[in-house]
């Protein structure tokens, strides 16, 4: 049994989760052809602590970033580098805060300048696969109902579904139970009660939805090298509707992204 939050740690849920939010927002604006992923880093890194938090990802289990900048066929995990993005790439940008000893974490995915239709529909569907396990986190359903949701919208348009990661729950430590897997049986799973908080993270493939660990230990990269993209809310469980904590609504107004 997964213990609900009191609402005064949600409520410190929800500063984190704003905060993220805002810094994903931050990257965003500067995502673009000729911009590296460790300049992204940099961004990062400085809005968290000009905000009063520090980047909780940084030496994670020995991580070494603040964010991780996943290009085109990483799925996630990617190493902020040198590398310099180029119009059509996509970069999945997953970061975290720690403010008042509790966390915030969530991702989205960038297009870098003009991306290719499948590309868009890629990020479009990904997206929407994540509102969709979104609606399904509620009290009284189950961690399966969320995963089949996000299933069966995700293959419905020939789309992989990553089996290997999941969403996680989330509180003073940035990973805690429940798994949430992205796939499923409704009915299935952890029960889901009033006061849970989670992060649901669909991660879409445009082709198989088989992957691989990098040598370095951290990159997780599909096996046929298509695509992939991430998007990550955290949410809390309610009665009949699912509290978000995280939002892109600024990436939105102020990146101007609303796919």
């Amino acid at each position: 049994m997964v213990a609900p939050k009191t609402e005064e740690a949600i409520e410190l849920l929800r500063i984190n989760g704003q905060l993220t939010s805002r810094a994903l927002a931050e990257v965003g604006k500067a995502v673009a052809p000729g911009v590296t992923t460790m300049q992204l880093n940099k961004v990062a890194e400085t809005f968290i602590r000009d905000n009063g938090a520090v980047p909780n990802f940084l030496g994670y289990d020995g991580y070494p970033a603040a964010i991780c900048a996943s290009v085109n066929d990483y799925v996630v995990h990617g190493f902020p580098s040198d590398y310099v993005l180029q119009e059509g790439d996509i970069v999945s940008i997953d970061l975290g805060t720690k403010y008042k000893g509790y966390n915030g974490d969530s991702a989205f995915t960038f297009p870098v300048g003009e991306v290719d239709a499948e590309t868009l529909q890629l990020l479009k569907v990904t997206k929407e696969s994540l509102y969709k396990g979104i609606e399904k986190a509620v009290a009284g359903a189950r961690t399966g109902d969320i995963g089949h949701a996000v299933q069966s919208y995700s293959e419905s348009f020939g789309f992989g579904v990553v089996r290997e990661l999941e969403g996680h729950g989330i509180g003073r430590d940035m990973h805690e139970n429940p798994g949430v897997p992205n796939y499923g049986h409704q009915g299935r799973g952890t029960r889901l009660v009033e006061g849970m908080t989670i992060c649901i993270e669909p991660m879409i493939t445009a082709g198989d939805r088989h992957v691989y660990l990098a040598k370095n230990g951290w990159a997780v990269r599909t096996v046929d090298h298509k695509k992939a993209a991430h998007f990550e809310l955290t949410v809390v469980v309610r009665k009949g509707y699912a509290e978000q904590l995280s939002t892109f609504e600024f990436i939105e107004k102020e990146v101007g992204i609303n796919f």
